[in-house]
Formats: structure tokens, sequence, C-alpha cells
């Protein structure tokens, strides 16, 4: 949970807000939708529910600027000592192309960095995603180590800083 980051941020075309309970279907069709599939791990309703409420994680819709609609959600893990790390555990987009992607990690970034004080935001990344792992590589998340199963560790640091700060925020 994010009580004491304040309000969230926003950027010019996407706004982070907490995930209602109501918007859980559209969460499991989202990340269930053939764009999404190979890409993500399904989750039962459950352990979305739980991640609404656990105080070591965020779960937040990505809203469009335009129109209110949801155009994805994101899942932060290690929130409740949030000094050393913060893991971008999930991050979905059901409207891809538009830059809301590149927007959302560029806030997520700078929640995690700034706002939280965390030393490292980290994700991991699939071998058969290579348009995400670029998109991760050109927001300054550097490689750190691959997991037997294949799935490629980044991170990003505040020494290291963020090349896309300031940009489209």
């Amino acid at each position: 949970m994010l009580k004491r980051a304040g309000p969230l941020p926003e950027g010019s075309r996407v706004r982070l807000r907490p995930t209602r309970p109501d918007e859980l279907d559209w969460v499991m069709a989202a990340e269930g939708h053939p764009d999404n599939r190979p890409f993500v791990t399904r989750w039962t309703r459950t352990l979305h529910e739980e991640c609404l409420t656990h105080p070591d994680l965020a779960h937040l819709v990505v809203e469009s600027r335009a129109d209110g609609r949801a155009a994805g959600y994101v899942i932060l893990a290690g929130l409740a000592s949030p000094a050393e790390a913060v893991e971008l555990r999930r991050i979905v987009v059901t409207e891809k192309g538009r830059g809301y992607g590149r927007e959302t990690l560029r806030l997520i970034a700078g929640l995690a960095l700034e706002v939280l004080g965390t030393r490292r935001l980290w994700l991991d990344v699939r071998a058969n995603n290579p348009r995400a792992r670029r998109l991760y590589e050109e927001e300054g998340f550097r490689p750190e180590s691959t997991t037997p199963d294949g799935l490629t560790i980044l991170s990003i640091t505040r020494e290291r800083g963020r090349p896309g700060k300031g940009e489209g925020e």
C-alpha cells in the first residue's frame, strides 16, 4: 500500500490510481488477453484481491487522462520496507503503441526512486518479450542476471539516474 507516498503520480497521458475491487474482472481479462498472455503469468482473482490490501504491495490502475478509461495496471512489491529495493512485479498495458507503457514506467520509476526513496527498482522480463526489454533498457534499466527459467532481471538505481526523467511527464 502506498499511503505514505501521498498523491499518486500523473503524466501527460496517464495517471495511476489504486485498483478497486470491482475492476478485478477487467484486470483478469487484461492479463489473459492474447496480446498479453504470452508475457504475463496469469493470477487467480484471489491473488489480485490480496494485493489490494496487502501492506507490502500496491495494485494500481493505469488510467488514460484523455477519457478516464483503464489502459493497464501495475503491481509493486517491497513497499513495507522500500529503502533498499522495490519490485515492479507486473506492468500490463492494454492499449499498445500510444506511449502509455513508457510513461507508466517513468511514473513508477519516479515514484520508487524519488518519492519512496528506494535505492533500486527492479523487474523481470521473459526472453520472449524483446519489445518490453528494449523499452526497459531505453529507460535506464540494466540487466543484472538471468534465472534458470530464462527470466532476465533488470534494475535501475538512484545512482544511475533515469534517462527519460522529465520527458513527456
